[in-house]
């Protein structure tokens, strides 16, 4: 699992990216990949998944709001 903060997340539209903890390039989240509701700032938990688009959070716990 990896650490990293919610940059945006669109509730209406179900998409938003994660910056990663480690500093590497944001990875794209969608509401299929969300496990607790999340907002812009929390600190969040996830998995990657490499898809023909690119790389996706999965997984996504909020660890803190």
């Amino acid at each position: 699992m990896r650490l990293g903060t919610v940059k945006f997340y669109n509730q209406k539209e179900g998409v938003g990216s994660i910056t990663p903890s480690n500093g590497g390039r944001e990875v794209s989240v969608f509401a299929h990949g969300v496990v607790d509701p999340i907002k812009p700032n929390n600190i969040v938990q996830f998995d990657i998944e490499f898809t023909p688009d690119g790389i996706e959070a999965t997984k996504v716990i909020v660890l803190s709001a």
